[in-house]
C-alpha cells in the first residue's frame, strides 16, 4: 500500500464528514431565529406559544448535530482544520442556539405578550447575524474563498455593535421608564439573552477568522 494510500484512508471521506454537520448546525440557528423573528411580531399567544415550541425542537437537534461533530472528531485522526477550532465553532454556533432558546424560552415563561421595539429589533439582529454565519460556514470546505469567508465575518461583527448599542438603549430606557420592578427584570433578562446570541455569532466568527490565517 502506498504513503498516499494510507493517507487517505485515515482522512474523513469527503471532508464529508465535517462540513455537511456544520452547515445543518448553521442552517438550524438560521430557522431559530427565523421563527424568533416570527414570535415577536405576532400577536397572537397561541400562535407565539407555537413558535416557542418549535425553537425548543430546534435547539435539541442543534445539540444532537453538535454532539455529532465532538464524537466524529474523537474518531478521526485527520481533521480538515485544527481540532480545536472544530470544537470552538461547533460550540459557538450551540451557543447561538441556547440563546436564541433561552431568549424564547424565558418570553414563555413570563407571559410577555408585548414585544418592546427593541427586543424586535434585537431579534432582526440575530437573524441577520446568522445569514452572514451560514454564510461563512458553507464557504469553510473551500478556503479558497477567503473574501467571501472575511466579508460574513466582518458584517457579524458590526451587526454584534449594533446589538450592543440597542442593548444598551434599551437598558437604558426601561430604568428611564419603567414603575413595575418585576417587568423591568423580566425584560432586562430576555433582552441580555438576546444581545448575548449576536455575542456568539462574534464568537464563531473570530473562530472562522482564526482558521483563515492558519490556513492561509
Amino acid at each position: 500500500m502506498s504513503l498516499n494510500s494510507i493517507f487517505q484512508y485515515f482522512v474523513p471521506k469527503d471532508k464529508k464528514i465535517f462540513f455537511p454537520l456544520f452547515e445543518q448546525a448553521a442552517s438550524n440557528v438560521v430557522t431559530m431565529a427565523t421563527v424568533l423573528v416570527e414570535a415577536v411580531n405576532s400577536n397572537n399567544a397561541v400562535t407565539q406559544e407555537e413558535l416557542y415550541k418549535q425553537i425548543d425542537k430546534l435547539e435539541n437537534k442543534g445539540d444532537e448535530l453538535t454532539h455529532q461533530i465532538y464524537l466524529e472528531l474523537g474518531k478521526n485522526f485527520i481533521t480538515p482544520f485544527d481540532r480545536e477550532d472544530i470544537h470552538a465553532l461547533a460550540t459557538a454556533i450551540d451557543d447561538v442556539a441556547d440563546y436564541i432558546h433561552g431568549a424564547a424560552n424565558r418570553m414563555s415563561l413570563y407571559k410577555i405578550d408585548d414585544f418592546s421595539e427593541h427586543i424586535r429589533k434585537l431579534s432582526d439582529l440575530i437573524l441577520q447575524a446568522s445569514i452572514d454565519l451560514e454564510k461563512a460556514v458553507k464557504e469553510l470546505k473551500d478556503l479558497r474563498n477567503v473574501r467571501n469567508i472575511a466579508d460574513s465575518c466582518i458584517r457579524i461583527n458590526s451587526v454584534e455593535n449594533q446589538a450592543d448599542y440597542v442593548f444598551d438603549r434599551a437598558v437604558a430606557d426601561l430604568f428611564l421608564y419603567e414603575k413595575d420592578a418585576i417587568r423591568l427584570i423580566k425584560y432586562k433578562e430576555i433582552l441580555a439573552a438576546l444581545e448575548t446570541a449576536t455575542d456568539m455569532c462574534e464568537d464563531a466568527a473570530n473562530v472562522m477568522e482564526s482558521i483563515l490565517v492558519k490556513n492561509a
